[in-house]
């Protein structure tokens, strides 16, 4: 084993320190109340379980020690003591930020393997592909993330031979950003046997080039590579989640869905929380039914390692992605007619798998991305909903591209819209293409999500996007990308306030896992997580937002990251 990964392996089994009371003073604190309005305060009280025990107005005043000896028979406790006390100097405290919607696997892996989601064009990405297998000899599979025709300009998607005119002595697989297309090189198509005779699975389409295999793979196609690239050894997950850990703790998330959890993923975060390793809080959601069953059993977990892991869901995925045309639309796609997209789940066997895991009393949360697809989880949800009563919290995560008329239709049955607003700063030109302005008029559409009274959590989808909150919070207000395009925001309608921007990334990302009352709002009683900033992100403009710097991380009452060390 290299000496980089057992350094690796070494630094995440140190234990987290033992739970301690204190105080953080003097800071410009921003929380949340019960009812998601913005309250104010300058000291956070932490008692002892690592819970918040108070916010406090003004200075935090030690209690004076007691000016008499207890006599005997005097019940009367003794003023607290506190373990430590933290000036803040006049720092920003705010909740710790939550990811309702991310791939936690999916970004360690991204940080160990070959990613690109940083190339320009393809010439860029055929020269750190080039660059990457000859940093790594000895290698039977290049693997790796982040590709994106849109963001290379291309028009169309990669193909094989271009894959190979950077390496093309041993299979290479490459999955598109979303994770809803892959590329393959020629050997990785021989190595999967896949041929100009070869069939795609339902929900899966085989790109075609002059009758042959052009090299990419979207959604359930991309099952025919699946079967020969090795996996991940457990040490490399190990390597993996430590390092996806580190990036969200750089980042103030100190909570995430993992939307997608297999067996697998779930071996390593417990592996994780029994070395005493695992601070992010991971709320988990099954990648369907099998893992469901084979992880969790007949029921939910309970919270897991002082509410660190919890698996109390399962993901379905019902359509694909904008950018690979898997996303399910009710009309062609206005840049490649004929095509609508791929429906992944058949109607009747949706109904099924939700029915089955509604029945053990998992939460549901359907990947849905077109109006098609929208409209056919909230048809189901409508169905489902008159056996399946009580708080169920049905979740529909993304729902990108909603037709106006289905918006409404949020509002019932208490449904949680799971959205993600960098994908609004990254798409809407894409968007635009796709399917022209008339059919964009329920499209990325926050502000009504809230209008109709609809739980709204905010994530990333990292690694689809960066896991940083903060350009999402300014995404959220301005509907303008990092160059502050368009100006005014695209569909400026949209917007919300900050107040429905921090509570989408911290209140209602809690809610959305059934969590809201174990962390999320710093309301006495919840988990001490909190983050340290650099400026007053309640008064700031999004464009200053989105530079947010996190100083420090707290988790439980304990600082588990701090800037520069």
């Amino acid at each position: 084993m290299k000496a980089g990964l057992l350094a690796a392996l070494a630094a995440i089994a140190l234990p987290m320190p033992a739970l301690a009371s204190g105080v953080i003073d003097n800071v410009n604190g921003i929380a949340l109340d019960a009812q998601g309005r913005v309250v104010h305060f300058n000291a956070l009280l932490i008692d002892d379980e690592g819970k918040v025990e108070k916010l406090i107005q003004g200075r935090y005043q030690e209690p004076p020690p007691p000016k008499r000896k207890k006599r005997k028979g005097d019940d009367t406790p003794a003023p607290k003591r506190l373990d430590f006390k933290l000036d803040g100097g006049g720092k920003t405290l705010i909740p710790g930020l939550i990811d309702a919607h991310g791939h936690v696997m999916g970004l360690g892996l991204s940080l160990v393997t070959l990613d690109l989601s940083e190339t320009r064009s393809l010439a860029e990405a055929q020269v750190k592909i080039r660059a990457y297998a000859q940093a790594s000899p000895g290698r039977k599979w290049i693997i790796g993330t982040g590709w994106n025709q849109e963001q290379w300009g291309l028009g169309r998607f990669p193909t094989a031979a271009e894959l190979d005119a950077a390496v093309s002595d041993i299979p290479v697989w490459l999955e598109r950003v979303d994770g809803h297309a892959g590329w393959a090189n020629n050997l990785a198509l021989k190595a999967a046997g896949i041929t100009a005779a070869s069939k795609a699975p339902p929900g899966g389409r085989i790109e075609m080039d002059a009758g042959k295999p052009s090299g990419v793979l979207v959604d359930k196609a991309m099952d025919l590579m699946a079967r020969v690239v090795p996996p991940p050894a457990p040490k490399d997950r190990d390597i993996a989640l430590e390092k996806a850990q580190q990036t969200l703790l750089a980042a103030g998330i100190t909570a995430i869905a993992d939307m997608g959890t297999r067996i697998e993923d779930w071996q390593a975060f417990r592996r994780s929380a029994d070395r005493g390793a695992l601070r992010v809080r991971i709320m988990s959601y099954a990648m369907g039914l099998d893992n469901m069953v084979l992880i969790a059993g007949p029921e939910p977990t309970p919270w897991l390692y002082d509410d660190h892991l919890r698996m109390g869901g399962v993901k379905l995925v019902l359509d694909g992605a904008l950018g690979s045309r898997g996303a399910w639309l009710k009309a062609d796609y206005a840049d490649a007619p004929g095509q609508r997209g791929l429906a992944m789940i058949p109607s009747t066997q949706l109904r099924n798998i939700m029915s089955r895991a509604s029945m053990d009393n998992f939460q549901i949360a359907v990947h849905a991305i077109g109006d098609a697809a929208n409209s056919e989880v909230l048809d189901a949800i409508t169905e489902l909903a008159e056996t399946y009563k009580g708080d169920r919290r049905w979740r529909v995560e993304h729902a990108q591209i909603v037709s106006p008329g289905d918006l409404p239709r949020f509002g019932q049955f208490g449904i949680v819209a799971s959205m993600q607003p960098m994908h609004e700063a990254s798409d809407w030109r894409m968007a635009t293409a796709r399917l022209g302005e008339a059919r964009l008029k329920g499209a990325y559409a926050w502000k009504a999500m809230l209008d109709n009274r609809v739980p709204l959590a905010f994530g990333s989808d990292v690694p689809v996007e960066n896991p940083n909150p903060f350009p999402g919070i300014a995404v959220a207000m301005s509907r303008e990308d990092a160059k502050g395009e368009p100006a005014g925001g695209w569909m400026p309608e949209q917007r919300v306030s900050f107040e429905a921007a921090l509570d989408g990334f911290t209140r209602q990302a809690a809610y959305a896992g059934f969590a809201e009352k174990r962390f999320g709002s710093l309301i006495p009683g919840q988990r001490a997580d909190f983050l340290l900033i650099d400026r007053d992100i309640s008064m700031a403009r999004p464009a200053d937002i989105r530079a947010t710097q996190v100083l420090e991380t707290w988790i439980g009452g304990k600082r588990v990251y701090v800037k520069g060390q």
